[in-house]
This record gives structure tokens, C-alpha cells and sequence, in this order.
């Protein structure tokens, strides 16, 4: 019988780079949204209905839940840790997407988005890293909560690329946690050591039950590009068309993570 799956240890972000990140990508999505023409804020997206319109006004809903939080008297304690976050958000969908909408038909999308982004450059940098904030789905350290902006902000510059036909740059430090948090919401979903996930140059993580690797080059082993890895963990494109486009690598008889994946959506 196999050893019992071991806990995966939290990930420690560093709060000063976060924040970095953070206004980093978000000066790239507004360059990108400044150019866009009011025939291209009509172009569908890959988010269900959602047009261009709806994702610039759900990513300004999303930096302004940061604002509105910090408004609000700080929580005695977190209520919700970053491997928490993907699954407890899930169950907000329906009210998001209704809040995304409203914002949407009421705001000019441009406008809704630089008015937003003043105001949490305003308020975030003037709090604690460590600072509790009132947040769905629990309360959140700053620090952390900030990681999971990273995340919404890569993962919806992909969107708005993908629907827009613009390139927009990613950060390198986004990208790069972004990337970390997602592959160790797998670990920790799908805990072992059996199946080693690689995604150079910013992350490795050991998952699914089975035998231990201990040395040596592991027998199951899948490898895949930090955005490849992003849009699998998201849901943007599925295991068989990753590995169909050779854009991921999977060796070893467990080395199957279709069953595994997404873990956000």
C-alpha cells in the first residue's frame, strides 16, 4: 500500500513583487483596452456570452471587490487561504456574472476601468501587506488577496487577446505566480507523488497517489509552458487538445491529468 499523500506546504509569496506585478499587468490590460474600438468591445469571447465589453467591465468588478473591501472594517482574521480560493469562488458565478453585466450596461468601459484602477492604486498602496480585508469568498490577508488579482489579471489578458486579436504583454512576475498558484492548487487537490508537473522556469509540483519518486528521473512526468499550463488549469483548452498540438509532453502511465483538470473555471 502506497505511503499516505503528504500535505502540500503553502507557497509564500512575496508581497512587495506581488504588488508590483499586480500594477504591472494592469498598466499592460489598460494600454490594451485604451485601443479598443467600439466594434471590438462588441467581439464575442470565450466566456460564455460575455462579449469584449462585459470581461473589461468584469476585470474593473474584480480590482474594484479589493477597494470596496479595504473600505470596509478589517475582519478580526482570514477566513479563506489561497488553495481555498479557486473552489469557494465557484459558487459566486451566477452573482458575478449578474454584477459583470450590470456594470457592463451602465459604464463606459474605459472609463469604469481607469476610474477603478485610481482608485485601488490609491487605497492598496497606502495598507499593511498584512492587513485582513473583507473579501468573497472569506476575508483574506492583502498579501494574499493580491495574488489572486495577479491570477484574474493574466488569465483575463489571455481572454481579451484571445477575443480581440491584440497582443498584450504579460509580466513576468504575473505570469510567474499566476503559474505557481494554480499548479499547487493541483498538488493540493490531487495530493501524492507519484506524477511530477513541470512548467519552466516557474514551477514544479508532485501530484496523484501512487509510488513516491525519490530519485532519479521520475516515471510520470507532464511538462507544458507556463500559458499552456494557465488554460488548462482554467478551463480555456482541455488536456487532448494540448497534447494533440504538442504543446504539452506526458510520459508515464499516470501521467493523464485530464481527469484533474481545470481546477478554476
Amino acid at each position: 500500500m502506497p505511503p499516505a499523500a503528504r500535505k502540500p506546504r503553502p507557497r509564500q509569496y512575496d508581497p512587495k513583487k506581488t504588488r508590483a506585478a499586480v500594477t504591472a499587468q494592469l498598466a499592460h490590460v489598460r494600454d490594451a483596452v485604451r485601443g479598443l474600438t467600439p466594434e471590438q468591445f462588441a467581439l464575442p469571447t470565450r466566456l460564455g456570452d460575455w462579449t469584449v465589453r462585459e470581461l473589461v467591465a468584469h476585470l474593473s468588478m474584480t480590482l474594484g471587490a479589493v477597494v470596496r473591501g479595504l473600505a470596509e472594517p478589517a475582519p478580526p482574521q482570514p477566513e479563506a487561504t489561497l488553495l481555498e480560493w479557486p473552489s469557494a469562488s465557484a459558487p459566486l458565478a451566477s452573482a458575478v456574472d449578474e454584477r459583470t453585466r450590470a456594470l457592463a450596461a451602465a459604464h463606459d468601459p474605459v472609463d469604469l476601468l481607469e476610474r477603478t484602477a485610481a482608485e485601488f492604486a490609491g487605497l492598496v498602496g497606502a495598507e499593511r501587506d498584512d492587513r485582513v480585508v473583507a473579501a468573497r469568498p472569506g476575508a483574506m490577508r492583502l498579501s494574499d488577496l493580491l495574488v489572486t488579482r495577479c491570477l484574474e489579471l493574466v488569465v483575463h489578458s489571455d481572454d481579451l487577446a484571445a477575443a480581440t486579436g491584440r497582443e498584450i504583454p504579460y509580466d513576468r512576475q504575473a505570469l510567474a505566480t499566476t503559474t505557481r498558484l494554480l499548479a499547487d492548487v493541483l498538488a493540493a487537490r490531487a495530493p501524492g507523488g507519484s506524477v511530477e508537473v513541470r512548467v519552466p522556469p516557474f514551477a514544479v509540483v508532485q501530484c496523484i497517489e501512487g509510488p513516491r519518486h525519490t530519485r532519479g528521473t521520475p516515471p510520470n512526468v507532464v511538462e507544458t509552458d507556463p500559458l499552456t499550463w494557465i488554460r488548462l488549469a482554467t478551463g480555456r483548452t482541455t488536456w487532448d487538445e494540448a497534447v494533440d498540438t504538442a504543446r504539452l509532453s506526458a510520459s508515464g502511465e499516470r501521467a493523464d491529468l485530464g481527469g484533474h483538470l481545470p481546477v478554476m473555471s
